[in-house]
């Protein structure tokens, strides 16, 4: 249709192509309408990835309901709002939108459950500490930056300057040496 390579159509325009199904109006619709549908929809989602998967949703109905739009009922901008607004209450009342505020992120319940049970690390505890003490003073400084410090292996390696295969030999060797100590 040569009304769509124009950047906007008359609403008249945008009606017709898109009740005779041409492919080419989606996107003149979706960059005429996009920002002021997905504005309606995040007043209702607050989620921003479910208020674009809703936006996404909101124009795949209109171009599926494109034939049931009447002008005689009111302007094509107020049709397409009252369908994203209808979709957003629809996902915010769905059985999965309620079930996903019931679940919780894993990194959230690992703190939730470690705060509940006051779980702490502490080596001392376990004797673990006294054991690294006697192991020889290279394969300490290794376990000391991996386990009581928190550093990768890459970093380690770049904080005592070893190659990274040095770093991961002499931590396995460390627990193989802690290993006998418990047998």
């Amino acid at each position: 249709m040569t009304a769509l390579k124009k950047l906007t159509l008359t609403e008249p325009e945008l009606v017709q192509a898109l009740q005779s199904k041409d492919p080419a109006v989606l996107k003149t619709l979706y960059s005429m309408y996009s920002s002021a549908l997905y504005g309606v929809i995040s007043r209702i989602i607050t989620h921003t990835e479910l208020a674009e998967d809703v936006l996404q949703e909101t124009f795949v109905k209109i171009w599926q309901s494109a034939a049931h739009y009447d002008h005689t009922k009111g302007r094509l901008f107020t049709w397409m709002m009252n369908i994203a607004r209808n979709l957003s209450i629809d996902k915010l009342r769905s059985k999965d939108f309620k079930n996903s505020l019931k679940n919780q992120d894993i990194e959230n319940n690992v703190s939730f459950v470690d705060e509940q049970n006051k779980v702490t690390f502490n080596p001392d505890i376990l004797g673990v500490k006294q054991l690294v003490d006697n192991l020889k003073p290279d394969l300490q400084a290794v376990l000391d930056l991996v386990y009581y410090k928190g550093f990768t292996h890459v970093e380690a390696a770049e904080k005592l300057d070893l190659p990274l295969g040095t770093v991961k030999t002499r931590i396995r060797l460390a627990i193989i040496e802690l290993r006998r100590n418990f047998n």
